[in-house]
């Protein structure tokens, strides 16, 4: 298996692959009717919806970044991140993650949030979100909800994540 992964912006032909990436996943197909309800969402950010492929064009990762608020500031939250099981632990996920962190840089966003796992997001500058004084108005480990500034210039804001409407948060 390749470990070069080709990353872009996610387009309409590749909507039906990335439903497939998403429900292959997760164990049911909720985070994939996430993703479609969040199209329809204002939240929804072009560019920011990026998929992994192969050297052959194969669609296997998918990361999503959308605009959440953390108090009344402006945000990125990162869900789902998605790869097809056989291609799980081999950078596709990373890959996928790195260029919508990278996109979301160039289009001049400065915060992102997630809901994760504590020992996978660190790799990418994540860290304890309540340790900036971030939070969600639902209880969650502490450790799983982590925050990332994108740029040294501006310091996480404190305050409460809010998701887009279809997360139902």
């Amino acid at each position: 298996m390749t470990n070069t992964w080709i990353t872009r912006a996610e387009t309409g032909a590749d909507i039906p692959a990335v439903r497939d990436i998403v429900v292959a996943a997760f164990d049911t197909p909720s985070e994939a009717d996430l993703v479609d309800a969040l199209r329809a969402d204002p939240g929804w950010i072009d560019g920011l919806s990026i998929v992994a492929t192969d050297q052959d064009g194969k669609l296997v990762g998918h990361a999503l970044l959308t605009r959440c608020h953390i108090g009344d500031t402006p945000a990125l939250c990162l869900a789902p991140v998605a790869v097809l099981p056989e291609y799980q632990k081999t950078g596709a996920g990373s890959a996928a993650i790195r260029a919508a962190l990278d996109a979301a840089r160039a289009k001049g966003e400065h915060f992102v949030t997630v809901l994760g796992h504590p020992a996978y997001y660190p790799r990418f500058g994540f860290s304890r979100a309540s340790a900036y004084g971030i939070g969600l108005s639902i209880d969650v480990p502490d450790e799983a909800m982590m925050a990332l500034a994108l740029d040294s210039g501006h310091p996480l804001p404190g305050g409460v994540v809010r998701y887009a409407a279809p997360f139902g948060i």
